[in-house]
């Protein structure tokens, strides 16, 4: 056992290794001076990518899934986490007393419908499903209410600002105490352990730059707005409490996840950034985007940025109950390397293509719904960009329970199931767990993008 542990841990090693010599020279993410500060936030990062990434997709998939019908059998707004697992699969069926959070989706129904949900705010980090699972946020830390919506000092940010807080060292829960809009003048760097949670108010980032995620570990983005981002030219920004330095011109990302694990965006409305939506790259993984209503945009979501980039072969991300809706073109998502469950999303339009890549990586489409636009030679929801046939047809890209219309189609590759290995599942097998079907997938998005949450009413 000792033998195989040294061997495993000999590999590891070996693998960060191969990674630290493939990035630190040729990718430092708008950092213009590779000090050592972050330098040892890089070794830092890869070795949590390598810790969150889950040899057994097969179990994660499965729980998402699980929970989902489970939510759908339920009543009222009970959490439908706490029911027993026999209600699943065994031909019962529960008594429906109505109310709009009946129908709710899995993430929805274990926090909605309580008019208090604002006095126990942090339940929301119990309810995340997917690779993202784990990841809690602020949950261990206080909460801080951001009042002044400037951003006006890059290097000493004022207390009372969103850069202040995201800047902080510390685990903390960032609220609003009202509604703004916030125009950033450069990228939003922010730390680890953070919750930007924008219930209770209307909350925009807009006009400026986009949140940065570079190497840092457990944060959530909830209910926000984010539109019409644009590059910043970079120049001397604060990264942490004790730490600033010296950044390039930023991409004009919405959101870049850059070496980083755990996160958790949901019910986050995007519209018109300058590159891509969402970003992420460059090692990582564990990351859950659910909830969330997408617009008028090119590039949507980019999972894995370079081919040299071996690091993303841990890439582990969920893509579910969002709605990708009106004037979008293409990347919805699109993977180089690792491993991505799309489900129970509502794909109403496309103008090239939803759901592409290269360099092989895995594709699980589950329960959505494709509805594909007018043009004849757009109908093909699926795109392998830069490969022939003859290689891509071992790729494990799989559909199952997805629901087509105005001629939409998925076309297949690889075998069946075999994108995981044969996992010991905590969930007994004579159940069958299959995701909720794409017919069902309007109401389990209806709710997509921000709410409209008040205090002492039901989200």
């Amino acid at each position: 056992m000792a033998v195989a542990y040294l061997n495993f841990g000999s590999h590891v090693f070996a693998f960060l290794s191969l990674c630290l010599a493939v990035v630190a020279p040729s990718v430092q993410a708008h950092v213009a001076v590779f000090d050592e500060y972050w330098t040892q936030r890089q070794s830092d990062a890869l070795r949590q990518t390598i810790e969150s990434y889950d040899p057994n997709p097969f179990n994660v998939t499965d729980h998402l899934n699980y929970h989902a019908a489970l939510a759908m059998e339920t009543t009222g707004a009970d959490n439908g986490t706490r029911r027993k697992l026999g209600q699943v699969g065994d031909g019962r069926k529960t008594k429906r007393r109505g109310g709009r959070y009946h129908s709710l989706n899995a993430i929805d129904k274990c926090w909605r419908g309580h008019r208090n949900w604002h006095k126990n705010r942090k339940k929301l980090a119990d309810c995340v499903l997917g690779f993202g699972r784990k990841t809690t946020g602020g949950k261990k830390g206080p909460i801080y209410v951001v009042t002044d919506a400037a951003d006006d000092d890059l290097m000493n940010p004022k207390p009372g600002t969103l850069r202040y807080a995201v800047t902080r060292d510390r685990p903390l829960w960032i609220i609003f105490g009202r509604s703004m809009i916030i125009k950033l003048q450069q990228e939003l760097i922010i730390n680890s352990d953070k919750t930007i949670d924008g219930r209770g108010a209307n909350v925009h980032i807009t006009g400026g730059a986009g949140l940065t995620l570079q190497f840092v570990k457990n944060v959530i983005i909830h209910n926000i707005h984010i539109k019409t981002i644009i590059p910043g030219n970079g120049g001397m920004i604060r990264d942490s409490e004790h730490h600033f330095g010296h950044r390039t011109t930023s991409d004009g990302d919405g959101i870049n996840i850059f070496g980083s694990t755990n996160v958790w965006i949901d019910h986050v409305s995007m519209t018109n950034c300058t590159d891509g939506m969402i970003d992420v790259i460059m090692g990582s993984t564990a990351i859950t985007i659910s909830n969330c209503h997408l617009t008028d945009h090119n590039e949507v979501m980019l999972f894995g940025a370079r081919e040299e980039d071996v690091i993303d072969k841990k890439m582990q991300i969920t893509v579910a109950f969002n709605h990708f809706g009106k004037r979008l073109v293409q990347r919805m998502p699109r993977a180089r390397f690792g491993l991505v469950h799309v489900v129970n999303n509502d794909y109403t339009h496309w103008e090239m293509y939803a759901i592409g890549g290269n360099m092989n990586p895995t594709i699980i489409s589950q329960g959505n719904r494709f509805t594909a636009p007018p043009k004849e030679n757009c109908k093909q929801v699926t795109k392998r960009e830069y490969a022939k046939y003859s290689e891509w047809k071992s790729w494990n890209w799989q559909s199952e329970r997805d629901y087509f219309l105005n001629g939409a189609y998925f076309v297949k590759s690889g075998r069946a199931n075999a994108w995981s290995p044969a996992p010991e599942n905590p969930i007994p097998r004579h159940f069958a767990i299959q995701p909720q079907p794409g017919t069902g997938v309007r109401r389990l998005t209806k709710d997509a993008g921000t709410l409209g949450c008040r205090p002492g009413k039901s989200c």
